[in-house]
């Protein structure tokens, strides 16, 4: 195995004397072609370029001499310290960090970034990636080829955001962009590069105080305040504990059979999470729809009522969760919406249930009033190719002061797993 290995992180700042020292004894170097063109690399040292990171792996590990390794920002936040120190190459290493990428390019916006959430884009995942940028209104995006801000822009679609694109920092061609989301895809832009993605309903972000600047630098407005915890803090706002929450703490109107116990199982058979994209079909009220995105994860929520559409709109106002509200009938409405991750059918029955099931979601859950319903919401499940289980719900809720029944509900529950995918 490579007798010692030195990773330095590299953010266009001089060297330090460690770094320094480790290159002037390494006899391969390896890193990206601006990288190798450092003056500081011995003449004599056996240079490689980083492209698959397992293949460089095992060239470091196969190599008897010193060996550094050159990457940008800190190589153990999302970098190559990862892959160097994965047990099939026995690679021990020394790191010689530097300032992120993230770092410097919220210290180039001007903004803080413990409350952000922090992503890493590559064209085999990004909408993973995107569904970040629904839920959560700060997230730093550290793009690759083909997984960059106009692919960023373009699967957003609809859902405004503000993007401030920092390319190629540390260099002497570093630029900072600030753009609304939908003018990002006209441009091209240098790799690498950062992408800070804000915005969302009740945030207050936009650059220049609100109104988003074509090009060029530019400063962003941010909610202000301290916090506690890296990352999204899981009690703002409102700090309210607790799911399937009662129907009062939506302002009523919950649908016949729709107790807080069956949103409960519902949600715990979807098991949404950061990086899904839920589909709330016959929302409602938006209580299942504001749950979802309170796990993290973002959700279209579709109705073909506009007063119900309004009232999911106001409700996640008020639980400071992001939604995309669809005002339409499903199933057509449903064809221009992106891939679902797992899917809640409040209403539609079977011709519904089989439409989600032909974008393959890996959950979908229902529920129906009658045994007829239900037995076709199963077929439907079944046809689609999933694993349907059914149960029987009934929820009866009780005064307390007098022990009596208050309130009776029943419902057949339906989840369906995908087998295949």
């Amino acid at each position: 195995m490579a007798d010692r290995v030195t990773v330095i992180g590299w953010d266009g700042s001089p060297l330090t004397d460690a770094a320094r020292s480790a290159l002037a004894a390494a006899t391969l170097v390896a890193g990206a072609a601006h990288h190798l063109a450092l003056p500081e690399i011995p003449p004599t040292a056996e240079r490689i370029r980083l492209g698959s990171l397992d293949l460089a792996a095992r060239r470091i590990a196969g190599h008897r001499g010193s060996t550094v390794v050159l990457a940008d920002g800190d190589p153990g936040f999302f970098g190559v310290v990862r892959a160097l120190r994965a047990p099939q190459h026995g690679l021990e290493v020394e790191v010689v960090p530097a300032v992120s990428a993230v770092a410097t390019a919220f210290a180039r916006a001007g903004m803080p970034w413990d409350d952000a959430q922090v992503v890493a884009a590559h064209s085999r995942d990004l909408r993973r990636a995107v569904n970040v940028c629904r839920a959560h209104t700060k997230v730093a995006v550290l793009t690759a080829p083909g997984a960059g801000p106009a692919e960023l822009a373009l699967l957003l679609g609809p859902v405004h955001r503000t993007f401030v694109i920092c390319e190629e920092l540390g260099t002497e061609r570093e630029q900072v962009t600030v753009l609304t989301s939908d003018k990002v895809a006209d441009h091209s832009w240098r790799d690498p590069n950062v992408v800070i993605v804000i915005g969302g309903a009740g945030t207050g972000a936009g650059p220049g105080g609100g109104q988003p600047a074509a090009q060029g630098r530019g400063t962003v407005r941010t909610r202000t305040g301290g916090g506690w915890i890296a990352g999204r803090d899981p009690g703002y706002p409102p700090a309210v504990r607790g799911w399937a929450l009662p129907a009062d703490a939506y302002g009523g109107g919950l649908g016949e059979g729709e107790s807080a116990e069956l949103r409960a199982a519902q949600l715990a058979r979807l098991g949404p999470r950061v990086g899904d994209l839920v589909w709330d079909i016959g929302a409602g009220v938006g209580a299942a729809a504001v749950e979802a995105a309170r796990f993290g994860a973002a959700v279209i929520a579709v109705d073909r009522d506009a007063d119900a559409c309004a009232r999911t709109t106001a409700v996640a106002r008020r639980y400071g969760v992001q939604l995309q509200v669809v005002h339409g009938t499903a199933p057509l409405v449903l064809e221009d919406l992106p891939e679902p991750d797992v899917v809640r059918v409040g209403g539609g029955g079977a011709p519904v249930v089989a439409a989600c099931a032909a974008r393959r979601p890996e959950r979908i859950v229902a529920h129906a009033a009658t045994r007829d319903e239900a037995e076709a919401i199963g077929r439907a499940l079944a046809e689609g190719g999933y694993a349907v289980e059914c149960a029987l719900f009934q929820a009866v809720e009780l005064d307390t002061a007098a022990w009596t029944e208050r309130e009776r509900s029943v419902a057949f529950l339906l989840s369906g797993r995908l087998t295949h995918l």
